[in-house]
């Protein structure tokens, strides 16, 4: 009755957006503030029909109904109930019913919002209120999570081993808000090009959206890398797998509308090219929808193999995002800014630096999609990995990185570069010494690896002069620098904390990726093998049982090789399966300071003397800590400048002057 109920919700969650859809057309049309307030409650009902959908599905993980294809194909009564609960969003059908609830969920929050002016609102909540029906109908009639099976398995199949891990159980909500939230300004963009309306009011109503969605796609890749480096077991944090680059595209768009808009919000200029980023962030995330669910792709992130599938979410991704852009198209003529600004000026670094994120996306999406159009075409199979992303993405973000700290010390129309230089010359020599420092100690011929430590320190010291030069921390007493601080505009704390995020991302990604050491061997019982500063002794190997899986189960001693300091007992397990037939390996983790010492347990075997031996593998990452941090500093500087009153819609320029400090 329960699974009934939930596919009731969902049918009447599509009914009741396509009558949210109607109304706020006629709301608009017939300039009646009556209808289109009942278009946004149309909106709000059916994000509360979602919400109860979703309950039922969770419902049907939670008991075990097989009855469900959905549950039988996905879970086991085995399986620990977090697992279950999680199973809920780990497949096509459920993954995206979470993806029509967010969808919805912001719908009604447009709908309820305050402020915006009539036309725009209405207008926005009518593209939003489309983009629902079209993912609810495609939910409904192809990818329906409640269909019943005419006969109900004894047990389920139980879910990718791969995916029982808390990290990925986390990862897709708030991957999909930051997806998702994206559509909001893709509505919005849609309404102003409608109403012919593109101002610094419109930008300052779509950068909290844009900052939001930005902020959490950045913590959702985070923690999918992270589930990447402990889970998989081959040491690494990025692949550039190609279900990775499609959630990396709409990030890097969603960088570039978050500079723009600022533009926009204080000097009306951009607003054609924010308008453009705002379609283009959506239809990169409905663009990784469509890789990761056609069977394009063969990956342990992609959810389905089903071509008729990916090719209704191929049309979906075709006529939301081929409406939009030919109405930007028609209307991007008549979009014009009488801002004016030298190329030496805030807006000019800005502009700058959308040029170099919008670059290394369109680097990002040939690599990824060539090979696919190449096989369709030809027949031909040919891999893109990261040589490719490294040789070209790797310098345009560089460039991009070395500008980023000057833009802040910059004014706006007009700025003088010879002075933010000056003002960053000791943030400039004290990284260039880093830079030296490092190629000195350590390996000279790693000298690229040398130069991104320096990069790293620039943009981390970039951001702390910046917020000393807001402060006057270095001319004013401690008394008047704490004033100042309290005083500085939260969005300005944000922007350095974002900042200086990137900056410590590259710090870690440049060293473990540059200086990292691995060993493997086939130990017996207290064998060795080093790998660095660290050597590894396998203590003893048991079979252990967990709730739903089986496991040989290696305890091992890490040590320094030199001899000094403690020693560390971690356990590193290669865990079978029995409801899948799967073997998954589970990695032990020894956390020293910033690196980690890193171990793989591999097959059983034997030495030559006839001993039992296990392939052990060791790897030493430096700095690898930093890698996963400069992620959360980025999108904590996100969510810092959400909270800035200045992002709230009706606060005024004037309002914003009159907190603004230094900026």
């Amino acid at each position: 009755m329960i699974v009934e109920l939930g596919s009731f919700a969902l049918i009447l969650s599509l009914v009741l957006s396509v009558l949210g859809a109607v109304m706020a057309t006629w709301g608009r049309i017939q300039r009646r503030p009556v209808i289109a307030g009942a278009a946004s409650a149309a909106m709000l009902a059916s994000a509360l029909a979602i919400v109860v959908a979703f309950a039922a599905l969770v419902f049907a993980y939670v008991t075990s109904d097989f009855s469900v294809a959905n549950v039988a194909a996905n879970s086991h009564t085995d399986k620990p109930m977090f697992y279950k609960i999680a199973g809920a969003w780990g497949n096509h059908e459920g993954s995206l019913l979470l993806w029509c609830l967010v969808l919805t969920a912001f719908g009604a929050v447009l709908g309820l919002s305050r402020g915006l002016p009539f036309g725009l609102k209405t207008s926005a909540v009518a593209v939003q209120a489309v983009l629902s029906t079209m993912f609810l109908s495609f939910a409904a009639f192809t990818s329906n999570p409640f269909n019943r099976l005419l006969e109900a398995p004894v047990q389920g199949r139980s879910l990718n081993p791969l995916l029982q891990d808390p990290a990925l159980a986390i990862h897709p909500p708030l991957l999909y808000m930051g997806y998702v939230g994206f559509s909001v300004c893709f509505s919005l963009a849609v309404a102003a090009l409608i109403e012919k309306r593109v101002d610094p009011a419109w930008g300052r109503w779509v950068r909290p959206w844009a900052l939001a969605s930005w902020a959490l796609l950045t913590v959702g890749i985070g923690l999918g890398s992270f589930w990447a480096y402990y889970e998989l077991g081959w040491g690494g944090w990025w692949f550039w797998d190609p279900v990775e680059n499609a959630s990396f595209l709409p990030w890097l768009a969603g960088a570039a509308l978050l500079h723009s808009a600022i533009v926009t919000e204080r000097r009306g200029a951009l607003a054609g090219w924010t308008v453009f980023l705002s379609i283009l962030a959506f239809t990169f995330s409905m663009l990784g929808a469509f890789l990761v669910r056609s069977g394009v792709l063969t990956s342990v992130h992609a959810f389905a193999v089903d071509p008729e599938r990916g090719m209704m979410l191929l049309a979906i991704l075709g006529i939301a995002s081929g409406a939009a852009f030919v109405l930007f198209a028609l209307r991007a003529p008549a979009i014009r800014s009488m801002a004016t600004f030298a190329p030496v000026s805030r807006e000019g670094m800005l502009v700058l630096n959308n040029l170099f994120l919008t670059t290394a996306a369109v680097t990002v999406l040939l690599g990824t999609l060539y090979p696919l159009l190449l096989e369709a075409t030809t027949g031909a199979t040919i891999s893109v990995g990261p040589p490719y992303f490294n040789a070209v993405f790797a310098p345009l973000m560089a460039v991009a990185c070395v500008i980023l700290p000057a833009g802040p010390f910059l004014a706006w129309k007009r700025g003088d570069l010879k002075g933010a230089l000056q003002r960053l010359r000791f943030a400039a020599l004290l990284a260039v010494a880093g830079a030296g420092l490092a190629f000195v100690l350590f390996d000279p011929k790693k000298a690229l690896a040398a130069a991104g430590i320096g990069l790293g320190l620039w943009l981390i010291l970039g951001a702390i002069f910046e917020v000393a030069e807001r402060t006057r921390a270095m001319r004013a007493p401690l008394a008047e620098t704490l004033r100042r601080g309290r005083n500085l505009p939260l969005g300005a704390w944000g922007m350095a904390l974002a900042h200086a995020g990137l900056g410590v991302f590259i710090l870690g990604a440049v060293v473990e990726t540059g200086f990292k050491v691995e060993a493997a061997r086939a130990l017996p019982l207290k064998g060795e093998v080093a790998a660095g500063p660290w050597k590894v002794r396998l203590d003893e190997v048991n079979i252990v049982e967990g709730p739903n899986y089986l496991a040989e189960q290696g305890k091992l001693t890490v040590a320094r090789a030199d001899g000094r300091g403690r020693e560390k007992t971690v356990t590193a397990e290669r865990r079978f399966f029995p409801a899948g037939g799967q073997t998954t390996t589970e990695v032990g983790l020894d956390f020293r300071g910033l690196d980690d010492v890193y171990v793989v347990m591999g097959e059983r075997g034997q030495t030559e003397a006839g001993e039992q031996s296990w392939v052990v593998r060791l790897y030493w990452n430096p700095w690898a800590r930093l890698i996963f941090l400069g992620p959360l500093m980025m999108a904590l500087g996100g969510l810092v400048s959400l909270l800035d009153r200045r992002l709230r819609v009706g606060a005024g320029p004037g309002a914003r002057r009159r907190k603004e400090v230094g900026a």
